[in-house]
């Protein structure tokens, strides 16, 4: 079932490019990443027979986890789509049966699998203040949760400028080569595709907003939402062992040699360890045994929801390779931590990356960021701070389960990049509890009170002066039974529900 991937993949990927090449049809990006992706071989498994209420709660329909180098790691689809969403109008009952019934169209015609299609939906504070009284209205306020630690906050906040995104809140802040202020967005609706062939994601995009018509390789009418959708970003995410350095190559990227062969992220070591992330129910609105952060309770509204957080990052990798200040010694430390440091890498320091690309993820406890700024024990006697030792500094409950799911990967596209031209990217979503878990999450990333308190140099605090965020924005993901225009059946008929 399904639709075969845009390029016939009996064809080889050299030639395909070759014959491009040679007759002046130059391929899009994205049609150029489908040649670039090994094809997926995963491995067999049951499924369950019910779709999870959870809606990013896909791990009993992927492969399971694979040890690679030692390390438990899992991999998700090969290919995500972000597509954030405004509306036109507010939306009608009439609308949100449409949605409804469209979502449903779309799991009956692409099976929910990676070589079908994964679709979640996530509403941005911009669709709920179009519900009656907006944000602060009765309807939104008896439903939406609320922070257990201060019951005045709502899960729900808007983004905020991480302390080391440049913006006129951090007026100190600069980047080497892209200093671009960071956008917080207002868009209503989040939509992410994911599946391994990106062709379906574009095939649903076509069918569910633009009214294409056809849907996996038929004839289907479009959902008639009368222009309620305007697509105001499409992002493409990729995430394969290797692919980025393909990319690389493909694209003539001056670092290219130094990107390891084996890595699925840009900055040369794998980020999907198995015990990175937690186990859906803690990044709930409901929580866990381990951790509750709202005043959700199962059966609520919203139990099973989440908020989703969206950003998109330009990767400075000409800086975060450079010989010869940045050796593989280093590059693992700024990801890591220095104490100790995980790996000492190859005598060549920089090509093929320099060292091993699948290291283990330790929790070494919350203070672990702290030590590191204190130079106690570290690689040769440095005060230097790594981008997961310090994310570790509130990111897990006390019994050490991480309260958060990652779900980021390589990107390369001109978006926000002053010149106009293709970039890496990292394109990074995040499922957590509340907004506020995440705004202190990324503080602590920051630890700019650790560099000030111990004097860490901005070259040794993790990743920080490699990336530039240009855009950030949370969004509410609902429970998969009220995924299309969540409260709007609780409005009242035409005056709440923009009826026209």
């Amino acid at each position: 079932m399904g639709v075969s991937s845009p390029l016939d993949r009996t064809v080889s990927r050299r030639t395909v490019l070759k014959v491009a090449a040679s007759t002046g049809l130059a391929l899009s990006f994205p049609g150029v990443l489908e040649v670039l992706a090994a094809p997926a071989n995963r491995l067999a498994h049951t499924a369950p027979a019910t779709l999870p209420d959870i809606q990013f709660d896909i791990g009993a329909f992927i492969a399971p986890a694979q040890t690679i180098s030692g390390v438990p790691v899992r991999f998700g689809p090969v290919f995500t789509r972000f597509v954030t969403l405004a509306l036109s109008r507010n939306p009608s009952h009439d609308d949100q049966e449409i949605l409804a019934e469209a979502l449903e169209t779309v799991e009956s015609r692409y099976p929910f699998s990676p070589q079908g299609l994964f679709t979640f939906v996530a509403y941005g504070i911009p669709y709920f203040n179009r519900l009656p009284g907006g944000m602060r209205g009765p309807l939104v306020r008896r439903h939406l949760p609320r922070l257990r630690a201060n019951p005045n906050r709502f899960a729900l906040e808007e983004a905020v400028p991480s302390p080391t995104d440049v913006s006129p809140q951090n007026p100190g802040i600069t980047k080497q080569t892209f200093n671009v202020p960071v956008r917080i967005e207002h868009n209503d609706v989040l939509l992410t595709l994911r599946s391994d062939a990106l062709g379906h994601t574009a095939d649903v995009l076509a069918w569910l907003v633009n009214g294409s018509n056809r849907l996996a390789g038929k004839a289907l009418r479009s959902p008639q939402f009368r222009g309620l959708f305007r697509i105001t970003s499409n992002r493409v995410m990729f995430q394969q062992i290797g692919l980025p350095r393909k990319v690389a190559d493909q694209n003539h990227l001056s670092f290219a040699a130094d990107v390891n062969q084996q890595s699925p992220m840009w900055m040369g070591f794998a980020d999907q360890h198995t015990d990175g992330s937690g186990p859906a129910e803690i990044t709930t609105f409901q929580g866990n045994r381990s951790a509750r952060l709202t005043t959700s309770r199962p059966g609520d509204y919203f139990a099973n929801g989440a908020i989703q957080h969206l950003s998109h990052v330009i990767q400075d990798l000409e800086q975060f390779y450079a010989p010869p200040d940045e050796p593989f010694t280093e590059r693992v430390q700024y990801l890591f931590r220095s104490d100790p440091i995980p790996a000492l890498g190859n005598t060549d320091q920089f090509t093929d990356g320099g060292g091993p690309a699948f290291l283990r993820n330790v929790f070494q406890g919350t203070d672990d960021a702290l030590r590191n700024a204190e130079a106690i024990n570290t690689f040769e006697g440095q005060h230097r701070m790594g981008h997961l030792a310090a994310l570790q500094r509130s990111s897990r409950a006390a019994d050490t389960t991480p309260i958060h799911i990652r779900m980021d990967g390589p990107g390369f596209d001109s978006l926000d990049v002053p010149n106009g031209s293709n970039q890496p990217k990292l394109q990074f979503t995040v499922f957590v509890p509340t907004a506020d878990f995440f705004a202190t999450m990324r503080r602590n990333q920051a630890s700019l009170d650790l560099v000030t308190q111990h004097g860490v140099a901005d070259e040794n605090n993790g990743l920080e002066r490699f990336i530039t965020a240009t855009r950030r924005q949370n969004f509410l993901v609902p429970p998969r039974r009220h995924r299309a225009f969540p409260l709007l059946e609780l409005a009242e008929d035409d005056t709440v529900a923009g009826r026209h």
